[in-house]
């Protein structure tokens, strides 16, 4: 093991305080971590339109975890079913992109939870009166990615809330394709993270208006294979000096995430 000083700026004060963190001998050795990633989804990761280069929160995190460790993270692009396998085969030693820590996920990779999400209901700022409260989608056509949680999550929501009139799911073909339905009148309302949804009401001025609170809490991770304890570690210690120094403070008020900050880093914390 290769005991590293990472200096810790402390928030207002002028001194600075030394955080050892230690690192899996073969990634101190190599003076880097391979991070898995896919960048198609914004706010968290993405390609620039203008430069192509990555962007995003994960990017600016992962490089700052980066800076913390003394390493240099080297983004590998794959597809999202490539996640898990590429963790498991050792191809890669992290994930960190917008990935939900589930419980079913846990047999292969730990979680550093960094960002709290959920799935929040919005509609078209056109019909916002229609929609003064949560109540109102009861019996109305909401629709979702189905191939995420939303569905089961917006079906337990509408048996707890709407009694005998509950929501209508509508299945859509990822979270694009709920807002285009939403635009040709198809569904009443969306779902889709809380995260993104500041991002997408700016490059849509006018467009949308969130409505209500996240119907459940989950935790976006860095997913990291369950036998590297070490990393593991080094990774939740990065991560909670960002945090204590006022860098992810900073990176939330760039990506307009503020309202999902964690106090502090946590581990399999999602359900």
């Amino acid at each position: 093991m290769k005991r590293l000083l990472v200096a810790a700026a402390l928030v207002g004060v002028m001194t600075v305080s030394a955080v050892a963190i230690e690192l899996p001998a073969e990634i101190a050795k190599r003076g880097s971590i391979k991070v898995a990633l896919v960048p198609n989804y914004p706010p968290m990761e993405f390609r620039d339109p203008a430069s192509n280069t990555l962007s995003g929160f994960d990017i600016d995190l992962g490089e700052a975890i980066g800076k913390k460790l003394g390493l240099k993270i080297e983004w590998q692009e794959t597809s999202f079913d490539q996640f898990m396998p590429s963790i498991s085969t050792g191809r890669v030693d992290a994930i960190l992109s917008g990935f939900t820590d589930y419980a079913s996920r846990h047999e292969t990779a730990t979680f550093i939870d960094y960002l709290r999400t959920g799935p929040h209901f919005f509609v078209q700022q056109s019909r916002a009166a229609e929609f003064k409260d949560m109540a109102a989608f009861c019996g109305k056509k909401v629709g979702a990615s189905r191939r995420t949680m939303f569905p089961a999550m917006i079906n337990a929501w509408s048996e707890k809330s709407c009694g005998s009139t509950p929501v209508v799911f509508v299945g859509t073909d990822g979270s694009a394709d709920a807002r285009t339905q939403l635009k040709q009148g198809r569904i009443d309302a969306a779902v889709q993270g809380s995260e993104t949804l500041p991002y997408i009401m700016d490059l849509e001025p006018g467009a949308y208006t969130p409505v209500g609170t996240p119907i459940a809490q989950q935790f976006i991770g860095i997913a990291i294979p369950v036998k590297e304890k070490a990393l593991q570690q080094a990774m939740l210690e990065a991560v909670d000096a960002l945090i204590a120094d006022g860098t992810y403070k900073t990176l939330l008020a760039k990506w307009k995430l503020t309202d999902n900050a964690l106090e502090k880093a946590t581990i399999n914390a999602g359900q």
